[in-house]
């Protein structure tokens, strides 16, 4: 029986080399990535160039800018992914949290646990300090620091945390957490559970001195 035109397969090539495609794209954007945090941790952000990017890839120059207009712009990308890869884990563990030590403590164990298992990303984010220091204003990172504070607000809420200033605090644990966490890997055996039982006692000795906030952020006599 001779097949008419509508009982003919549809052909659908189109989806697959689509697939391929922006799995070729989602590879070479790793493969740069991955090229940057070595050159980064090695060389610092303001001794490395483009051309240094480039060089430790296989990738041509052109490819590299079909993604990345600057070497800013693909640190700021590496700083996404690491936001990306811990702060899932930080809010699990704070969300577990049923007293303040836990809270304070499951906070720094798990940001240390991950930086001593990730090592290469965090010397891209500490290497230049000067530069780093400013530039903590990608888009996943702050919303990690958003993540914190609002954990924080729902802790005081709960009255797991005493009514302090849950911003003040945010931005204490966050100073804590990196410059302890770059102490640590100084070392020359890292030890995230010593970090974190040090950074917590540093804060459940202060947090019951500080002062309690008002509604508007002033504090309580």
């Amino acid at each position: 029986m001779e097949q008419t035109e509508l009982a003919k397969p549809a052909r659908r090539p189109a989806p697959k080399l689509a697939g391929k495609r922006e799995q070729t794209k989602a590879q070479n954007r790793q493969v740069i990535l991955e090229a940057a945090r070595q050159v980064f941790a090695e060389h610092g952000y303001g001794a490395t160039t483009v051309r240094d990017i480039i060089r430790a890839t296989p990738l041509a120059s052109g490819t590299f800018y079909n993604y990345f207009q600057s070497k800013e712009e693909v640190f700021q990308a590496i700083r996404d992914e690491t936001a990306l890869a811990i702060r899932p884990r930080l809010r699990e563990a704070r969300v577990k949290a049923t007293t303040v030590e836990e809270f304070i403590s499951a906070t720094f164990r798990t940001f240390f646990e991950y930086v001593a298992s990730s090592e290469a990303n965090f010397q891209v984010m500490r290497r230049d300090a000067g530069h780093t220091r400013v530039r903590m204003d990608t888009p996943e990172v702050i919303a990690g620091f958003d993540e914190l504070r609002e954990d924080l607000e729902s802790a005081i809420a709960r009255a797991l945390l005493p009514p302090i200033d849950a911003d003040f605090l945010m931005a204490s644990i966050v100073g804590v957490a990196f410059e302890v966490a770059e102490r640590m890997m100084l070392r020359a055996a890292p030890n995230p559970k010593s970090a974190a039982d040090f950074a917590t006692a540093l804060f459940m000795g202060g947090i019951r001195a500080l002062p309690h906030s008002t509604v508007d952020g002033s504090s309580a006599a």
